[in-house]
């Protein structure tokens, strides 16, 4: 079944109702025992990012964010070793192994934002269960991005709020829509569903891709995965 046709689906549904990284086991994709909640992921393909940020200036005016802050960067990343010739074109400087990581909010099941806001503004959406903003309730502390391991939380300047990747709750999920990277991204480097539904593509995609997640020696259970380089002919 195509990504497109999931997609479809996805939004049909949902409007009716530098890194360390190591490997996950991907034997079972259902969570937890609430497998009538949704437990919204996104996954990463690190082989279809181009790096062209696309997804980075969609996310930016989908949630009005001020110029020079985004909830998610693109990390270029070099395969390469310094001082050895590329395997490939022989030099010893070349973009032949350049790759990027989505750096953004993970999505942690147990978030350590949620745990340290002494105010309930850093709070997991009731309905959906995503890590969200309150912002009558938040009052700049900064608790809860001292404590984000991944460094992925700021203060919006124009709100002088926390902010951070929800998955454009309010934005795009909250009209039926999927986030706004992922509908700018033009080469499905960018996945996202529910990881309780075991039709979702994501699922689907999950139990026979390896998959990584950031930081898991953290035990924050991020909800973000990645899918890294596969070197052809090894």
């Amino acid at each position: 079944m195509s990504e497109n046709l999931e997609r479809r689906r996805f939004l049909k549904c949902l409007g009716a109702s530098s890194l360390i990284i190591a490997p996950l086991g991907c034997s079972s994709v259902k969570e937890d025992g609430e497998s009538n909640k949704p437990h919204y992921t996104m996954v990463f393909d690190q082989n279809k990012c181009t790096g062209c940020g696309e997804c980075k200036l969609a996310c930016t005016t989908a949630n009005n964010l001020p110029e020079g802050k985004s909830r998610l960067l693109l990390e270029q990343q070099s395969g390469g070793v310094v001082g050895e010739k590329c395997p490939h074109c022989g030099k010893l400087e070349c973009d032949c192994e350049r790759k990027y990581v989505r750096v953004s909010c993970q999505q942690c099941k147990n978030a350590p934002c949620v745990t340290v806001c002494p105010t309930g503004a850093a709070h997991r959406d009731e309905k959906t269960g995503i890590v969200t903003m309150d912002a009558s309730k938040c009052a700049g502390c900064k608790y809860c991005i001292g404590a984000c391991p991944y460094d992925a939380r700021f203060i919006n300047k124009e709100t002088d709020v926390a902010d951070n990747c929800d998955f454009c709750l309010n934005s795009k999920l909250s009209k039926g829509e999927l986030p706004a990277c992922v509908q700018a991204c033009r080469y499905d480097a960018l996945i996202f569903g529910d990881l309780n539904d075991p039709n979702s593509y994501v699922s689907k995609l999950l139990r026979v891709k390896d998959a990584v997640r950031m930081k898991p020696g953290f035990g924050t259970e991020p909800s973000l995965r990645y899918i890294p380089i596969v070197k052809l002919g090894v």
